[in-house]
């Protein structure tokens, strides 16, 4: 099975200069928590709420000034659409990662790739294990 087949193809993206506030204004309309930030259809990062909290709103940021590129997260693990999903759960487990930005050959995010979606659409409870209790052991991200 190939990642197209389970991942979430309702993308939502963000530049990387809008503001914090549209940012968090687009993640509360779709109900989402992660936004790739993309720029001429390249990704160039990703913002999650997490971000926004511990890198925007803890620090005493101005949301209306403060840009998105400014809290990002430049460093993304990809994965390709034409991928396994095993190797999408792989690089989730290696990475304690919940979400996989899931791009196109030419490097254009095109999905998502969630815990959810494994569970879900791969049919492999044992690799769904793995994948949960890997990321869910503690781990530091150095940002």
């Amino acid at each position: 099975m190939i990642l197209s087949e389970v991942m979430t193809r309702q993308l939502q993206t963000i530049l990387p200069d809008a503001t914090v506030q549209e940012a968090a204004e687009k993640m509360r309309s779709y109900d989402i928590g992660i936004l790739p930030v993309a720029e001429n259809h390249k990704l160039v990062g990703t913002l999650t709420d997490r971000d926004i909290a511990i890198r925007a709103v803890a620090r005493g940021r101005d949301p209306w000034k403060t840009k998105t590129r400014e809290i990002m997260t430049a460093e993304v693990v990809t994965c390709y659409e034409d991928q396994p999903v095993e190797d999408a759960a792989r690089l989730m487990e290696k990475n304690h990662l919940h979400r996989l930005l899931v791009v196109s050959r030419q490097d254009e995010p095109v999905g998502i790739f969630s815990i959810g979606d494994l569970a879900v659409g791969s049919g492999n409870d044992c690799l769904t294990g793995e994948v949960v209790r890997s990321v869910a052991e503690p781990y530091r991200h150095k940002r």
